[in-house]
């Protein structure tokens, strides 16, 4: 055997293993794609891929193969995303609005191979993953120019549902018009109340109208099937493309740094205790008695946690009674965690873990 054939025998040797090492990942893979559906969390996990990379980055000495072997377990994570994406394609996505609306960008961002399923308001979307006919919703839960989205905070505190992950999405707002339209005609702007309160100023600017609607997509169709150039709206440039209006002047928003942050929602909690940079959130209710709220705030600060967020929200059951809304850094579910639970039981009359996140 000369040492072409030598080196091919030993090609084949290799590939055949190869071959079954590679059956074996993909097996794991589909596992990792069913965990995903059942925890409502992204394909991409890309600090877990960054991972991948720099323990493969360790396992070759040579600095010359290291960079194709780098390039070869890339290349293998993407196949993987491709295969979880097919196995994923049944998948069911709730949110609120319609094609166009941002939630239905952001889910499309977050579950590219997803159902994208349209309803109405975020309760329903929320109940249509507590009830088992999506599985997972996208909602958002905070505008870095209009603050948070109370009906969604309700949600959380009210709702059986976790949060897995969250995304940020920055929010271009468009003005929207018949085809034709002058400006000049213009004498009422519709859309969702946090896009006229983030437009506020230009609508004075011009002297327009504003008028509440329910979602800015479906602002945008309004006024598509009304044909009335008097009518704008506010919504996205891909708003404009699914209803046949036009782009009358985009980023009409007074903040540039326009960002929404939307919340994938499921009936599963994600428990992973690997993950790194990890958020956790907790809604509760403080006990009647001086001093609760900051001895609640006190624990979480003296098991090592970083608190990032902290707001108070009516409870709609209950006259002048509140409840409050935390997201701290760090991993909840370790023994500093489960005693922070724990200690936080003494001066809570109502103590719940929303979920946790790692950003997407």
């Amino acid at each position: 055997m000369d040492l072409l054939e030598q080196a091919r025998s030993i090609i084949n040797e290799v590939d055949d293993e190869m071959a079954r090492l590679f059956v074996r990942r993909m097996e794991a893979a589909e596992m990792v794609a069913q965990y995903k559906q059942a925890h409502g969390l992204p394909i991409l996990d890309a600090a877990r891929e960054e991972q991948v990379l720099r323990r493969g980055a360790e396992r070759v000495e040579d600095e010359t193969l290291r960079a194709y072997y780098i390039n070869f377990i890339r290349n293998n994570m993407a196949i993987s995303r491709a295969y979880q994406h097919r196995l994923l394609e049944g998948m069911r996505v709730a949110y609120c609005g319609t094609e166009g609306a941002f939630a239905h960008i952001a889910t499309g961002k977050l579950f590219p191979s997803a159902k994208r399923v349209a309803y109405g308001d975020f309760g329903a979307a929320y109940r249509a993953v507590e009830d088992g006919d999506c599985d997972a919703a996208v909602l958002p839960v905070e505008n870095s120019y209009n603050g948070e989205v109370g009906q969604v905070t309700d949600l959380m505190f009210s709702g059986s549902l976790y949060v897995n992950a969250m995304m940020d999405l920055a929010v271009s707002h468009d003005l929207l018009v018949v085809p034709g339209t002058a400006r000049e005609e213009i004498k009422t702007v519709l859309s969702h109340p946090q896009a006229l309160g983030q437009c506020a100023e230009y609508i004075r600017k011009h002297g327009w109208t504003p008028q509440e609607y329910t979602n800015t997509a479906l602002a945008a169709r309004y006024v598509a099937e009304k044909r009335d150039p008097t009518v704008a709206a506010i919504a996205s440039e891909d708003a404009a493309g699914v209803f046949g209006l036009e782009v009358m002047e985009r980023n009409i928003n007074a903040s540039r740094s326009n960002t929404t942050r939307f919340a994938v929602f499921s009936r599963s909690e994600d428990t992973n205790p690997t993950r790194k940079g990890e958020t956790f959130v907790l809604v509760f209710t403080v006990k009647h008695e001086a001093g609760s709220l900051a001895r609640a705030i006190n624990v979480i600060g003296q098991h090592g946690f970083n608190m990032r967020t902290l707001r108070s929200r009516p409870m709609k059951e209950l006259l002048w009674q509140y409840y409050f809304y935390v997201e701290a850094e760090g991993n909840v579910h370790t023994e500093d965690g489960r005693a922070m639970l724990c200690e936080l039981e003494n001066f809570c009359d109502r103590l719940k873990l929303v979920g946790t996140y790692a950003g997407v």
